[in-house]
């Protein structure tokens, strides 16, 4: 991991600092950083921002950035996805599962290289941050990259077996499980450090509007404690977060929405697999699920069906998390702990929000469920509405595995290792899994 990292730091390092230096946001007053070294701009507060408003970048923006390859992988895999055009190689490989995906596929190279840099870049801030005199500013500056460092151990513990420990020549690796209790570790330090210190207004200035971080830091921690099992930090950390809230990445026509700048306003690369939002038998949403017309924009010509929600405009805004997702966490929580009567009521609100009490306008607006069920159905139900709420997010492979869905139901389980991991040279790197 160590080497493809470190070629292009220098460089990163570089471009970052002139994206910042240029930015109208910035209130304050550094030296001149031109032709610093990279140890030179970790020292001060103007550089390490550079670097942390990178991560989100990196994260967030064009069709290497994780999260475009996360929605994809995970889509094509899961049948959230229809391949609209088989000559782009990488999602026919993935689309169509099995063997046919191996180390050399570039969507899965880039989440894997994508997450580790981030991961790396955002340890750099994090580390140097402490060292500075503003505490309150540096307490952004660790929140807010830690946030990113989280999302980047959680996509790997997604769809990898085992993941790195750190980052280095011959790291070693660990199971998934312990790649979201890291990723928890990562959420409680910058909880913490902001307990301690409040983030400074001229932090939150200085970084894309968007993402609110106390929130953000919650709702991973809920996510992530679900994927480790740990329901009761789980119920917890879900209800800590405030739903009213909105937390998300903003683009514009400089950093368009990647869902509609390489696939929406093309249809050349994916578009939804059917009306269903590829979901079959039980799992099939009620008539009158509101959220089906909120994701998919039908048509009467080809193609009959497109992406709408989150990726029907170049400055349509993505979601960092859902209202949603933390109500059906505690849902899911209160069933397998089990309790079965509350994790009812926590379903329920989901089935019954509206559009107009969902800060993003995402509603079923279906009646309320009413009976009892046993431990087994309210898992199914929570299932199903987790697919439908959570269409596109990233999350139903992990949510295939934790639920125990037919391996059938699914092109891969889990993802081979990328070849740019095992050229590195590394000789600890896993085997890859033979599904």
């Amino acid at each position: 991991m160590k080497n493809y990292i470190e070629k292009f730091y220098s460089l990163k390092i570089a471009l970052v600092l002139m994206l910042f230096m240029t930015a109208s946001s910035c209130k304050q007053d550094f030296k001149d950083p031109n032709g610093a070294l990279a140890t030179d701009v970790l020292k001060s507060a103007k550089g390490l921002t550079g670097v942390a408003v990178g991560l989100q970048r990196v994260y967030s923006v064009g069709r290497p950035g994780v999260f475009f390859s996360s929605i994809t992988a995970n889509g094509f895999v899961t049948n959230e996805l229809f391949l609209s055009n088989a000559g782009n190689i990488p999602e026919l490989q993935l689309f169509t599962g099995g063997a046919k995906v191996d180390g050399t596929n570039a969507i899965l190279t880039n989440l894997w290289a994508n997450s580790s840099k981030i991961i790396f870049d955002a340890d750099n801030v994090i580390n140097n941050a402490a060292n500075l005199s503003d505490k309150s500013y540096a307490s952004g500056l660790i929140a807010y990259s830690s946030i990113f460092k989280a999302l980047a151990i959680g996509n790997l513990s997604q769809y990898w077996q085992q993941v790195p420990n750190g980052v280095g020549q011959q790291v070693n690796f660990v199971s998934r499980k312990d790649g979201f209790i890291k990723a928890i570790a990562v959420i409680d330090n910058a909880l913490s450090v902001i307990t301690a210190n409040q983030i400074s207004s001229a932090f939150l200035a200085n970084i894309p509007k968007g993402i609110d971080i106390k929130n953000t830091l919650y709702a991973l921690k809920a996510r992530y404690a679900l994927f480790s099992e740990n329901y009761p930090l789980a119920l917890t950390s879900a209800g800590s977060v405030d739903l009213n809230v909105k937390s998300y990445f903003g683009f514009d026509g400089n950093a368009p929405n990647p869902i509609y700048d390489i696939a929406t306003s093309t249809n050349n690369v994916f578009q939804p697999l059917n009306a269903t939002l590829g979901l079959k038998g039980t799992d099939v949403p009620d008539a009158n699920d509101k959220r089906v017309p909120f994701h998919i924009l039908f048509g009467t010509k080809a193609p009959l069906i497109s992406l709408n929600g989150f990726g029907n405009a170049t400055a349509a805004i993505i979601p960092v998390y859902l209202p949603g997702e933390m109500i059906l966490i505690k849902a899911e929580a209160l069933a397998r702990q089990p309790d079965p009567g509350n994790a009812l009521i926590e379903l329920n609100k989901v089935v019954t929000k509206t559009a107009a009490l969902d800060v993003f306008g995402l509603g079923a607006a279906l009646p309320e469920l009413t009976g009892s069920y046993s431990q087994e159905e309210l898992l199914a139900l929570i299932y199903k509405h987790r697919c439908i709420e959570l269409y596109l997010s990233g999350l139903k492979i992990e949510d295939m595995r934790r639920f125990a869905k037919p391996l059938t139901d699914r092109k891969r389980n889990f993802f081979p290792y990328p070849f740019v991991e095992r050229d590195g040279g590394n000789l600890n790197v896993p085997a890859d899994p033979a599904f």
